[in-house]
């Protein structure tokens, strides 16, 4: 999951970083509004964080222009998902700027000052709202994953996935039956600047099949990976004794 930190204090966006990528969000941060817009242009995120006093203006204002997109400029190909996820984090306290800015289109509202785990919660259930979820867990089949301790279960039993593995997991069964390209996935897991091989997805899916059974992640050649709509039905048990 990659999110979009909108905030123009450095040292608030270091700390709300930190948390971040602690909760294994890929995280990037841009300090004005432009910025803000021209990332959301150029890369996909599922979830913003933003602030409202910004050097360049009012963070209501790139909140507003991301839900009426009417100001597409010449040889622009794209414009960011109308209805992506905005967490409103700002010093304004008072009702009617909430009531405002809740009206306005964000998703949610936390004051600042906050603590991080209230924002991370905030963060997750706004997520999980945004996929239809109502659970706070995700089940697949016999596969359990928790978003918040970041655990899985296959059977009953704990499953040990890496900070990555996890990612991959999450997008793929939060996008399911959607075919994610290669290049999707590494938008999701990775941030602008973080390391990457060119094999990292290929490595990530090798090691979640065989942690999670074969049949977990499907490959379209040449186009990308998918979960299946369905989990496959469980193999019926052996009663034969092996005759």
């Amino acid at each position: 999951m990659r999110a979009l930190v909108v905030e123009d204090d450095p040292g608030i966006a270091s700390g709300l970083s930190l948390s971040l990528r602690q909760a294994g969000y890929a995280v990037d941060v841009c300090g004005t509004l432009e910025s803000a817009w021209t990332a959301l242009c150029v890369e996909p995120f599922d979830a913003v964080l933003l602030d409202l006093g910004l050097p360049d203006g009012d963070g209501l204002d790139l909140l507003t222009r991301l839900r009426r997109q009417s100001d597409r400029r010449p040889g622009q190909s794209s414009l960011p998902q109308r209805d992506l996820p905005v967490l409103i984090m700002t010093a304004r306290d008072g009702v009617s700027d909430r009531i405002f800015g809740l009206d306005e289109g964000a998703d949610d509202y936390i004051v600042k000052p906050f603590d991080p785990n209230e924002l991370l919660a905030r963060l997750r259930a706004m997520l999980r709202r945004a996929s239809g979820r109502s659970k706070p867990v995700i089940e697949y089949g016999d596969i359990v994953v928790d978003p918040a301790t970041r655990s899985v279960e296959r059977a009953g039993l704990p499953v040990a996935l890496g900070g990555k593995e996890f990612a991959l997991l999450l997008t793929l069964l939060q996008a399911k039956p959607q075919v994610l390209s290669k290049a999707r996935l590494e938008s999701a897991m990775y941030g602008f600047g973080e390391g990457l091989e060119s094999n990292a997805i290929e490595v990530h899916v090798h090691h979640l099949r065989r942690k999670l059974g074969e049949s977990l992640i499907k490959t379209v050649r040449g186009v990308g990976y998918f979960v299946p709509q369905e989990p496959p039905a469980a193999k019926p048990a052996d009663t034969t004794g092996g005759l």
